[in-house]
């Protein structure tokens, strides 16, 4: 069925009168007058009482009427949904974040002025590894998720945010805690407190590549579940460990942290997706994070 057929049903219903519905619908009338008989042939029924006085409804065209009007709603309500998930204005936005990824400043304050501007879009949020998210992504489970490159997966796009530096974090009380910045050579000697290296590969074999380019292979201490669990394990007293500075904003009891000298690992973190470009609801929230990332890195 032609919708066009059902508007032209309706306009004649709401005017009473093939003329001022022609009028309205800024057509002549015989065209208007054979879509209708067109229709009629289509349903097996007449639609309209013709008279001097007008056009009335038949007890079929009355009860089809209320029909009518409710397809005509669906297909404005459709049109306008394509046109707001086009745009990035309406549909729902299902986030990704890597281990520790949700502390970061930039990422609390990036969701408050998406929901500020597109207020009709759905955000849900989940947290896990690079790696799992990537197999989200490609399964479709999410629809970008903030990561530490690289990708396991080639497929995978990436698009950069921020590169930030790393801190040493030490035991409040240590000989060390005293210094304002360290070496990573400092530390050698030390118990290193890291996550296991298939949450974070790519964060992980940095780590291990700036120690040994400062002359020392790690001595591990005990495995932490989690990036930011490094960080409660260094104020327990558990050994030392290299983080991304902003996990010293957890200022957790029993820790002090220590902008490094000399070689150092960088924290890179990506917006990872599906297909190189980005489109709607994803795309606008890559352009606020984008800013935000920008501006923090001036700070």
């Amino acid at each position: 069925m032609d919708l066009r057929h059902l508007r032209y049903f309706v306009a004649i219903a709401d005017h009473g009168s093939f003329t001022q519905a022609a009028e309205a619908l800024h057509i002549e009338q015989p065209p208007l007058s054979q879509q209708i008989k067109a229709l009629e042939t289509e349903l097996g029924l007449k639609l309209f009482t013709r008279s001097r006085r007008g056009a009335s409804l038949t007890d079929a065209g009355t009860q089809l009427l209320e029909q009518a009007r409710t397809i005509l709603t669906l297909e404005r309500q459709f049109h306008q949904l394509a046109q707001g998930l086009a745009r990035g204005e309406q549909g729902r936005l299902r986030i990704g974040m890597a281990g520790a990824v949700a502390m970061l400043p930039l990422i609390p304050r990036a969701i408050r002025a998406f929901r500020e501007r597109w207020p009709e879009i759905l955000i849900t949020l989940e947290e896990s590894n690079t790696p799992a998210l990537c197999e989200a992504l490609r399964e479709r489970r999410v629809d970008i998720a903030i990561v530490r490159p690289p990708a396991p997966d080639p497929g995978i796009s990436l698009h950069l945010l921020l590169d930030e530096p790393t801190m040493i974090a030490i035991p409040k009380g240590h000989p060390l805690s005293e210094h304002h910045t360290l070496k990573l050579s400092d530390v050698a000697k030390e118990p290193f407190l890291i996550f296991d290296r298939t949450i974070g590969p790519g964060f992980y074999d940095a780590i291990i590549a700036a120690c040994q380019q400062a002359g020392f292979t790690p001595h591990f201490g005990q495995s932490a579940p989690q990036i930011a669990a490094t960080v409660p394990m260094v104020a327990a007293g558990l050994g030392v460990s290299v983080v991304p500075a902003y996990l010293s904003q957890i200022h957790a009891d029993g820790a002090t942290f220590h902008p490094i000298s000399g070689p150092a690992p960088r924290a890179t973190i990506s917006l990872a997706s599906r297909d190189p470009d980005l489109t709607g609801p994803s795309f606008n929230f890559y352009q606020i994070l984008l800013k935000l990332a920008e501006a923090s890195s001036r700070t």
